[in-house]
Order: C-alpha cells, then sequence, then structure tokens
C-alpha cells in the first residue's frame, strides 16, 4: 500500500551475483544479471535486488547490491521481506481453499456473510473481491486513514475494523461493472473467511497455506518489527543518502491487504503452488483464471489481465501468473508459469510505482520480463517496443 515518503538519493554501485545450481539457463542469466546491476546503479535504485529462479528442485538466484548498507551485507534468499500486496494472493488462497472446501463460495456476499458492514455493500460477491470489482471504497486513501498514519506510522489499528474508514461512503461503481485496485477488498475477504469458519485469518493462513505449501518464513505480524535475517528497506532520492524504513511502519493497518512478511525462498514456493491451483478445486481454478483487463500495483511485467487474486502477465517470452507489491522501502513481483513448475521472485528494497518514479518503474517492468525470460529459458525473444 503506497505511503507519502521523503526520498533520498543514494548511487549504489556494489553488485553481487550468485548462481545456486548450474543450469541451461545460466547464459540468460548473465543478461538478466547486468540488467539487475543497472537497476542498482540507475538514479533512486534501489540498494539491493535479488531474483529467485525455481524450476523443479532445481534453483537459482542473483542478486545485486546490498541487504544492508550498513554492513554491505549481501541478499540471501531467505531474508525476511515485507510482501506488501503480495499479501492479497494469499487471502485470495485462503479463500479459495474455504471454497475448496465447500465452507465459502464464489457468490457469497458481504450482505450474508459480514451483515454488520454497510448496507449498500450488501450484494457485493467474493468474487468481485478477489478481481478488484466489487467498488468498495479503498480504506487507505481516507482522510482520517491517512492522518493518522502521518501522526504515528506505528500506530495499532484493530484490524478487523479497518472499513470503518470508508463505512459512510457509497460505493464508487456498480459491482461487477468496472476494475479498480481496492485494499478494501482483501479486509474484506478476510472478514468473511473467519466469519464462514469462525477461525481467526491468521490460523487459517497458517493451517491452509504455509503448513501445506511448506512456508517457514511467513507470518503476518501486528507491530514494525522485522524477523532476522531481513533485508532492509529504503527511501532512495533526497540529498541526505539512503534513509533506513524497514521499521517504520506497523503492519496492523495494511492486514491482509499487505501485510504479510515471508522471504524470497517462501514466496517462490508459494506461488508455483497458487497459481498451479494446489490449494483449490480444478472448478475454482478455471473460475480464478476468468482474465478481464486490469493491472496489479505496480503494473507487473507486459501487458497485465485481473482474475481472482491473480493476475496474468502476457510477456514477450510466454505467460506467467502472479502479483505485484510495493510498500514502503520494498517492491515484489511473484510469478509462475501456470503449471507452477517454474516461478520466481524478484525483490527489492526500495518503494517503486508509478506515483513516486514512472521512469524506474519502466526499467524495472522490463528488468522483470527478462527474469520471466529468463525462467523460461527464452531470453532471446524479443522485446516489446
Amino acid at each position: 500500500m503506497p505511503l507519502p515518503l521523503r526520498l533520498v538519493s543514494v548511487l549504489v554501485a556494489t553488485c553481487v551475483g550468485a548462481l545456486v545450481s548450474a543450469s541451461p539457463a545460466a547464459a540468460d542469466d548473465h543478461s538478466l544479471q547486468r540488467g539487475l546491476d543497472d537497476l542498482v546503479a540507475a538514479p533512486d535504485g534501489p540498494p539491493g535486488v535479488i531474483v529467485v529462479l525455481r524450476d523443479g528442485d532445481h534453483q537459482r538466484v542473483l542478486s545485486a547490491g546490498t541487504a544492508d548498507l550498513t554492513t554491505g551485507r549481501p541478499l540471501e534468499p531467505d531474508d525476511h521481506t515485507r510482501t506488501a500486496s503480495t499479501s492479497k494472493a494469499f487471502s485470495g488462497a485462503v479463500a479459495l481453499s474455504l471454497v475448496r472446501q465447500h465452507r465459502l463460495a464464489l457468490d457469497d456476499t458481504i450482505g450474508t456473510r459480514l451483515p454488520h458492514q454497510p448496507r449498500a455493500w450488501r450484494k457485493v460477491t467474493l468474487r468481485q473481491l478477489l478481481q478488484h470489482t466489487s467498488g468498495l471504497p479503498d480504506f487507505s486513501q481516507s482522510t482520517r486513514f491517512r492522518s493518522l498514519i502521518a501522526a504515528d506510522p506505528r500506530r495499532h489499528f484493530d484490524s478487523r475494523r479497518l472499513l470503518d474508514f470508508v463505512a459512510g461512503e457509497p460505493l464508487n461503481f456498480t459491482p461487477g461493472s468496472r476494475y479498480r485496485y481496492s485494499n478494501s477488498d482483501n479486509i474484506a475477504v478476510a472478514l468473511m473467511a473467519e466469519a464462514a469458519t469462525g477461525t481467526r485469518y491468521e490460523d487459517l493462513l497458517r493451517h491452509d497455506v504455509y503448513r501445506p505449501l511448506g512456508l517457514h518464513d511467513t507470518s503476518l505480524p501486528q507491530g514494525y518489527e522485522m524477523p532476522e535475517p531481513y533485508m532492509h528497506g529504503y527511501a532512495v532520492g533526497g540529498p541526505s543518502g539512503p534513509e533506513d524504513v524497514s521499521e517504520t511502519i506497523g503492519m496492523s493497518g495494511v492486514w491482509a491487504s499487505g501485510g504479510i512478511t515471508s522471504s524470497p525462498r517462501d514466496l517462490t514456493a508459494f506461488i508455483s503452488g497458487y497459481a498451479a491451483g494446489a490449494l483449490t478445486s480444478k472448478a475454482a481454478l478455471r473460475e480464478q483464471r476468468h482474465w478481464i483487463p486490469g493491472s496489479s500495483e505496480p503494473a507487473g511485467p507486459g501487458r497485465n489481465s485481473a482474475g481472482l487474486a491473480l493476475f496474468r502477465y502476457d510477456t514477450r517470452c510466454g505467460v506467467v501468473l502472479g502479483h505485484t507489491g510495493n510498500t514502503l522501502g520494498y517492491t515484489q513481483l511473484i510469478a509462475a508459469t501456470p503449471d507452477g513448475r517454474r516461478s520466481l521472485t524478484f525483490s527489492l528494497t526500495t518503494q517503486v510505482n508509478q506515483t513516486g518514479n514512472p521512469e524506474l518503474l519502466r526499467k524495472l517492468r522490463a528488468v522483470e520480463e527478462d527474469a520471466v525470460c529468463s525462467l523460461l529459458g527464452t531470453y532471446g525473444a524479443k522485446r516489446h517496443s
């Protein structure tokens, strides 16, 4: 969830590249490594970037820059990071797992599952929430919410009352009539999951997502502390040098819309299983892959289309499914082939989005597409103009 931030300048020339295992794609990875080095060296570029590429049991890791500007420590695949809006894919995983168990249905409504929410929202369905076609106003854009965050970035919110910030507002549009990305959608998804099961969302994540996919570095905290080891997140672009903002904000104010902490290793395993439908039914997977025009935030590589808590990225080298995210100090891409056999995580240690730095986002999307090409073994395909 983007937040206003004071940018400070940095030009980092330290570049670290590593390959965990030899692979026929190693030649392509040399070109990708140059792209990572260029990202770190770009004006207002990230102090660090790491890419994990997985093909079955084989993993390759490439990185540039550092996990910590104070120590110069290189980035590692088990470093913790803020996942930002890739957390929305986790809420989708919980919801679709409950659909498989017949404890939720995609056509369940807010009115049925969450009758205490505003009457104007009662016809909004789980399907529309997952695809960002609900029309719910975005709580994170509420003037009152933003003023509270500005006054105390570590403020503790009641995560289950975040929708109260927009409860008095009308829907932005008729549900199902258009696409608009909203952080409120995934708060409502988590609340519907809790209402259907009588179980806390954090426990549903552990039981229905972390455990079956073998995730060990992933959690949904309420506070601001980062678990060790972690890649430090920085604000860049101002006159004073990079500012460490890793622990500037608390997670209670983003919760199911962006609060998960994980590692590139775990994120790569997660998207492999999630994109392939390992947690849901074949019927629900078909529904999830009904694509409409819509971009993740920030936009991912290639042409973006929106499914149910999942995005399709049509690149010059092929199609991958995944999600992106950005928050103070961090930017993420997770993506996998539709069968889940190949997957990647692309993590930056600064926030990059269209509002803050459109030129850097353009460069980032180009290198992300190169990463997809390296993953698919088709790096030499012609770039999009």
